[in-house]
C-alpha cells in the first residue's frame, strides 16, 4: 500500500491515507496496520506516554485519525495546525516529495477545517493516548492580532487537549515566524499564560502550553527563545518545524519550490537546536524533538542531545510502520 501511495500526487496520497484511516481507525479493518510497540512509559510536562515516539503535527491536521495513530503504536499525537475559521490554505501544488532524500517541501499554509471541526472529532475519537493540539492564527487575520486567534483556538481545545501547542514557526503564513521575538513573542507568552491559569481555575484542569520553534534560528535567537520560555514559565518547547534552507539538497528536482523542507536533510539541524536549547534550559522546560528521525540513531541522537520525547512525520512517511516500532525500543 505505501508503495501504491507512493506513485500518486502527494496531496492526494496524504489525504486519500487521512480518510482510510478515519474510517478504520476504531474497527477491525485496523488489524491491517496495528501494531504492538514496545511499552516504555515515561513522564514528561505531568503527562503520561506509553513510549517516547508521537506523530507530529501536520499529519493528522484535523484529528480525524487519531484512533489509527493510537493502534500503530504511537505514544501520543499532535493533531492540528488548526485555526479559528477553516481555510484552504495556498494555491496547488504545494507537496512535494524529494525522495532521493527522505524529503518532502511543503507550503500547505494552515489548510484545515476550523477548530469547531478538530474538537468535534476530539469528542469522537474512541482512544485514550495523549492529544496535543497544535494551534495558530488564520491567514487573514494581521499579525498584529494574532494574539486573539490563538487564545480563541486555546479556549476552544482547552477542554480537549493533553497540552496545546503555539506554532509561529511555519514559514508557510505570511509573517509568522516574526513572533519568535521581540514584543510579538513577550506578548503572545504573556497572555497564553494568563488565559491558561484562568483556564485551569475555570474547568479544573491545567493543560500544559508548548512552543513549536523554527530551525533557522541564530543562537542568540535560541538563546532568547530559551529565556522567554523560563521567564513565562511555559511547559515545553517543539524544535523543529519545518526550514527553508535549501544548502543540503541542491541536487534534487523540486529543491527550488517554496515552502518548508522536512525530512533527512532537517535532522542535523534540527538536533543543533535542541543541543541549544537543552544548554540553555536544562532539566526546567521539557523538549520535544522532531525533524529529520528516519532511523534509531536519529532518535538516540535528539534524546541525548536534550529531547525527552520524539515526533514523526516526514521519517513515518518514507519509513513506515516498523520506525515507530524500533525508536519505541529506544530506553
Amino acid at each position: 500500500m505505501q508503495k501504491i501511495l507512493t506513485l500518486l500526487n502527494p496531496e492526494l496520497a496524504h489525504n486519500l491515507t487521512i480518510n482510510i484511516l478515519s474510517k478504520t481507525g476504531a474497527s477491525p479493518l485496523s488489524f491491517f496496520y496495528r501494531q504492538s510497540a514496545e511499552f516504555s512509559p515515561v513522564e514528561v510536562m505531568g503527562l503520561q506516554f506509553r513510549n517516547r515516539v508521537g506523530l507530529a503535527a501536520g499529519f493528522d491536521k484535523n484529528g480525524e485519525a487519531i484512533d489509527a495513530f493510537e493502534a500503530m503504536g504511537f505514544g501520543f499525537v499532535e493533531v492540528g495546525t488548526v485555526t479559528p475559521k477553516a481555510q484552504p490554505g495556498n494555491t496547488k501544488p504545494r507537496l512535494f516529495r524529494l525522495k532521493k532524500s527522505k524529503a518532502v517541501i511543503n507550503r500547505l499554509g494552515f489548510n484545515n477545517k476550523g477548530v469547531d471541526n478538530l474538537v468535534s472529532n476530539l469528542k469522537a475519537r474512541k482512544s485514550k493516548i495523549p492529544v496535543g493540539v497544535n494551534i495558530g492564527k488564520n491567514k487573514s487575520t494581521p499579525i498584529e492580532h494574532a494574539q486573539k486567534d490563538y487564545i480563541f483556538c486555546m479556549e476552544k481545545v482547552y477542554e480537549h487537549a493533553s497540552y496545546i501547542t503555539i506554532n509561529i514557526s511555519s514559514p508557510n503564513t505570511k509573517n509568522l515566524r516574526s513572533m519568535q521575538s521581540g514584543a510579538l513573542l513577550d506578548d503572545l507568552l504573556g497572555s497564553l499564560k494568563e488565559k491558561q491559569q484562568s483556564l485551569t481555575n475555570s474547568e479544573g484542569r491545567y493543560v500544559p502550553l508548548v512552543l513549536k520553534i523554527a530551525p533557522d534560528l541564530t543562537k542568540e535567537e535560541v538563546g532568547l527563545i530559551a529565556e522567554a520560555l523560563l521567564n513565562y514559565e511555559f511547559d515545553g518547547v517543539v524544535a523543529t518545524n519545518t526550514t527553508v534552507d535549501r544548502s543540503s539538497i541542491m541536487h534534487e528536482k523540486n529543491a527550488h519550490q517554496e515552502g518548508g523542507l522536512s525530512g533527512a536533510p532537517l535532522c542535523q539541524k534540527s538536533t543543533e537546536v535542541i543541543t541549544l536549547l537543552n544548554e540553555c534550559l536544562g532539566d526546567k522546560v521539557p523538549i520535544i524533538g522532531v525533524g529529520g528521525i528516519t532511523s534509531v540513531i536519529d532518535g538516540k541522537q535528539k534524546l541525548e542531545a536534550g529531547a525527552q520525547l520524539l515526533q514523526l512525520y516526514t521519517g513515518f512517511i518514507y519509513e513506515g510502520l516498523p520506525l515507530i516500532k524500533d525508536l519505541a525500543k529506544i530506553k
